[in-house]
């Protein structure tokens, strides 16, 4: 008789744990993200989207998506490599959102899903400010471009070489690319408008913007392609929720005003 009642007690306890584990499920992404910690790859000498300053990692990026982690209740471990390392990084499972200014483009779709775009940008070819014969890609034949490995402006580069006759140089960063025109050792770069725009302003480049932008690019917050639905969720519902508060004006015009 013991036996029997241990029994039904036993099956009883089970129906319940049974019942309430649907209720326990029904709960939104941020609450399911709540302790969550994602790994999030940036470039930190792309600015005014991430850069060091007084030996803080700053920038529209970091603020971006520190913003969305908090709105959505989960944490963020921010981790600093080359731009073109983000996506294999993402692919090798080392990280879970890449960034960087990364411009959605249908050759990164094929390995990312992307965010709803948060900023407009677009290529910008550049010459050192006293070149007065380079003023658009017709006058590029037998130059010398440089480009920064992984980026738009380097498949525009690369796509575009046939056409326009000129060779080109890859770096692994912003830096040593800006120091390519600079010193003389190649005749122009391509980078991205807002980010060589912010670099001449406020860096005290010797260099100009010249010509119309090249391409029309939108940047997007990126996740490994059909892995990871609900954290892209989470970041599109953050940014929509900044937008709509005006915390995303005001990290914009922290570092574009």
């Amino acid at each position: 008789m013991k036996k029997n009642v241990a029994l039904l007690s036993l099956v009883a306890a089970l129906g319940l744990t049974a019942c309430d584990k649907p209720e326990t499920q029904t709960t939104s992404s941020a609450a399911n993200a709540e302790n969550k910690v994602y790994n999030v790859g940036v470039d930190n000498t792309y600015p005014p989207f991430e850069f060091t300053q007084n030996g803080k990692l700053v920038g529209i990026d970091v603020d971006l998506i520190t913003a969305i982690a908090k709105d959505q209740g989960f944490e963020i471990n921010i981790e600093q490599m080359d731009f073109s390392g983000i996506i294999p990084a993402m692919q090798a499972g080392m990280l879970d959102i890449g960034m960087g200014g990364m411009s959605i483009t249908d050759k990164r779709k094929e390995t990312v899903d992307f965010s709803d775009p948060y900023f407009a940008a677009g290529v910008s070819l550049v010459v050192a400010e006293n070149n007065m014969n380079i003023a658009s890609l017709v006058d590029l034949p037998d130059k010398k471009v440089v480009v920064k490995n992984g980026t738009v402006g380097a498949s525009f580069a690369n796509n575009n070489t046939d056409e326009y006759g000129y060779s080109i140089i890859q770096v692994s960063d912003s830096a040593s690319m800006f120091q390519e025109v600079t010193n003389g050792t190649a005749d122009a770069l391509m980078e991205d408008y807002p980010v060589i725009s912010y670099a001449i302003a406020t860096g005290g480049l010797k260099l100009k913007t010249v010509g119309e932008r090249l391409t029309g690019d939108d940047y997007g917050i990126s996740v490994l392609k059909g892995k990871n639905d609900e954290l892209l969720q989470m970041i599109n519902d953050g940014l929509a929720n900044l937008k709509e508060s005006g915390e995303y004006d005001e990290i914009m015009n922290t570092y574009l005003d």
